[in-house]
């Protein structure tokens, strides 16, 4: 029994390395929460990019995650920088690179939705508009999750913050999440991606992939947070997978400018996966009607979407 147990567990483990690569560069005894999701994007983003990598990191969990200096569990560089100015950090660490003639090293940004979608979307334009070659990791646990779980521009309607609290419902979140996906995509990159902490294999590829293209590269990777969504630590894989169900969040990549979608899943009711967290627990059903019908048209146009663009790529 030990020795059948003892081979497919050795089977299992071939068939793992052929997917997500061996090598850690994450070690134990980071201080983030039980269960974050963050620190899952972490480790799949190292295991990708691989020890030639120097990371970015402003103000948010991941500044302090990985331990009082001189300790640390990341086995690669790290620069800390203030909140708003992950991209231009990216930008002034790909120059003095490339003067040195180390073009292969990996310049990657690891900003939170705060430091992304809000304090740094200015760097971030910028080094937009530059173009550089450098790869931009935003980790979206929809809220300023490090400084006491305050409202971002990422945090979804209804959804209860200390900035957003229950009580009323004039104190309800009330603007939708904002699409930084989509912002990218204005903003004409080579490439744009979501992914989720649910899907590593997927997360993975897109993380290779971006860091095979010149020019920058802007990753959205879907992350719970136990703590600032209210919910069970060990069910961040299963609500993650859900809010791709419910439609609360899409995988999809752009590359030059043709999308595709890639998952599309069964659809389940929004409510079997809101109601999992503590943070939307006031929601009325009303609520949840509306915006399970706003998130059906998102989920519509983002098809309608990729229809075109693969039209334009077949005329081409």
């Amino acid at each position: 029994m030990v020795k059948h147990l003892r081979r497919n567990f050795e089977e299992v483990k071939e068939m793992a390395k052929l997917t997500i690569p061996e090598e850690e560069l994450m070690r134990p005894g980071h201080m983030g929460c039980l269960g974050c999701g963050a620190t899952q994007a972490m480790r799949y983003v190292l295991k990708a990019a691989g020890r030639n990598t120097i990371l970015s990191i402003p103000a948010c969990c991941w500044a302090v995650m990985p331990g009082v200096w001189p300790n640390t569990c990341l086995e690669i560089p790290e620069l800390y920088t203030p909140f708003e100015t992950t991209g231009a950090s990216i930008s002034g660490l790909r120059a003095g690179l490339d003067v040195m003639g180390k073009e292969d090293v990996n310049v990657i940004g690891f900003a939170g939705d705060g430091g992304t979608a809000d304090i740094g979307i200015q760097a971030l334009s910028g080094v937009a508009d530059r173009n550089d070659n450098v790869l931009y990791i935003m980790y979206d646990n929809e809220a300023y999750m490090n400084t006491g779980i305050q409202r971002s521009g990422s945090t979804p309607i209804g959804a209860w913050t200390t900035t957003t609290p229950v009580g009323t419902e004039e104190a309800w979140e009330k603007s939708p999440k904002k699409s930084m996906a989509d912002i990218m995509i204005a903003h004409r990159i080579p490439y744009v991606a979501t992914a989720s902490t649910a899907y590593p294999e997927d997360l993975i590829r897109k993380v290779n992939k971006a860091l095979t293209i010149k020019g920058l590269k802007f990753i959205q990777i879907f992350s719970p947070c136990p703590t600032g969504w209210k919910m069970d630590p060990g069910l961040g894989v299963k609500i993650a997978k859900e809010a791709l169900s419910a439609r609360a969040f899409s995988l999809f990549e752009v590359e030059d400018g043709v999308m595709k979608i890639n998952m599309k899943p069964k659809k389940t009711p929004l409510k079997d996966y809101l109601y999992k967290q503590g943070r939307f627990k006031h929601m009325p059903q009303s609520l949840i009607d509306d915006l399970e019908k706003s998130l059906d048209a998102n989920w519509e146009e983002l098809l309608f979407k990729e229809e075109c663009s693969q039209r334009l790529l077949k005329k081409e």
